[in-house]
């Protein structure tokens, strides 16, 4: 196939549309289900480049939830303990444990369920049986991944009536050294960012505490390849091998570094006894569950404990999770990884970060403060690293 027509492209009122390779090559995919659209593909290309190079750098199956361009989260293949299994509601699913790539994608896919409502997933890996039987069950828009076992691929094409966007890539395939867009009628050319993220990368550390574990290292090198594929600006929490909050897209870093850390309290929170063991109706689906847990965590909109609100998402009356206990929860953790794109221009960022538990840094460097930034981690004997790499993406 060396082109694919598309219904429309970004909007519905962008015809034509398609997707081809310039030289007049083979492209690189087969679409064994579905007919994906240009956001799809825009998604299923920037997730399968992130799952490769985590895969690559760490050698641990991967994968990643993606919406609008950056990912919701990314993780590798490390079984889950069970309170993580109740939170992200995959405690029901039997083999889960003996399937990395399985645990790869329920930790991607749980972490910040309202934000990959309708997905595009990338795995790294041959999907199997387990890990189809988890995509199953979700709100999703597509898949890519190298492979398929033939039981998995038949469980997939089952989701949304036999249409669901299911794109197999070609794992050798290489693209070419310099890139190309258009924008208003003028053609940009760069070369690709084939920049290797790896613990090389850690090794200048500026703060005065130098103890970086392997499970940090391996935290940062998850948040720094998440980041390569995330709309700048970014910062990216990552904790026990998957990204707990990604914050992207803003222009301020501090903007950036409070949405994922808002992000990454959430997903902690939602492990704590008063969120597991809140008392749904068994009528209430996932997709309203996490809406509910959302707004009993972060006191949104509606207050789902109040009376006559209760009554339509649970047995019984649930206590609040008050603001304190909530703040008591969150003071307990500690040994969390954030990388961020670019420097960081004020201590602020780090302020932030320590409050949700952030222990350990990476970012490149290069602000006229940087003697600022260092003092505040020094101060609250956390570890920085200077990469020296700016990841930005857009």
């Amino acid at each position: 196939m060396k082109e694919f027509e598309l219904k429309y492209g970004c909007n519905p009122n962008q015809k034509p549309a398609k997707i081809f390779m310039e030289d007049g090559s083979e492209l690189p995919i087969k679409i064994l289900s579905g007919r994906p659209g240009y956001i799809n593909f825009l998604d299923a290309f920037n997730s399968w480049q992130l799952v490769k190079e985590l895969k690559e750098a760490l050698g641990l199956p991967a994968a990643t939830s993606f919406k609008h361009v950056s990912p919701t989260s990314a993780a590798v293949g490390i079984p889950l303990s069970d309170k993580l299994k109740k939170a992200c509601f995959v405690d029901d699913i039997e083999g889960l444990d003996d399937s990395p790539l399985a645990c790869a994608f329920a930790r991607a896919r749980g972490t910040d369920r309202m934000c990959s409502f309708g997905d595009f997933i990338a795995l790294s890996d041959v999907c199997d049986v387990t890990t189809a039987k988890l995509i199953k069950r979700e709100v999703s828009d597509g898949i890519i991944a190298p492979g398929y076992e033939p039981e998995a691929l038949e469980i997939l094409k089952s989701k949304r009536k036999g249409n669901y966007n299911i794109v197999e890539i070609d794992p050798s395939y290489i693209p070419a050294p310099i890139e190309h867009k258009q924008v208003y009628g003028i053609t940009f050319e760069q070369g690709r960012n084939n920049f290797e993220i790896n613990n090389a990368l850690l090794e200048n550390v500026v703060t005065a505490n130098k103890n970086l574990p392997d499970s940090a290292k391996r935290d940062l090198i998850i948040s720094l390849i998440t980041l390569k594929y995330t709309q700048s600006n970014s910062v990216c929490y990552a904790v026990d091998g998957q990204a707990i909050g990604v914050g992207a897209g803003q222009q301020s870093r501090i903007h950036c570094t409070r949405l994922a850390g808002g992000k990454a309290d959430t997903w902690f929170l939602r492990q704590c006894d008063k969120v597991l063991n809140l008392p749904f109706l068994d009528t209430l689906g996932r997709p309203e569950r996490d809406n509910v847990i959302d707004g009993y965590i972060n006191k949104n909109e509606e207050n789902v404990c109040a009376d006559g609100n209760w009554q339509k998402y649970f047995k019984t009356r649930p206590e609040p999770l008050t603001v304190a206990e909530a703040r008591e929860y969150l003071d307990s953790i500690s040994g969390v990884a954030l990388g961020s794109d670019a420097f960081f221009p004020f201590g602020d960022n780090v302020e932030r970060a320590y409050k949700s538990g952030v222990t350990y840094i990476a970012q490149p460097g290069g602000s006229i403060r940087d003697d600022l930034v260092i003092k505040a981690c020094d101060e609250r004997n956390m570890v920085m690293a200077f990469t020296g790499m700016r990841l930005f993406h857009h």
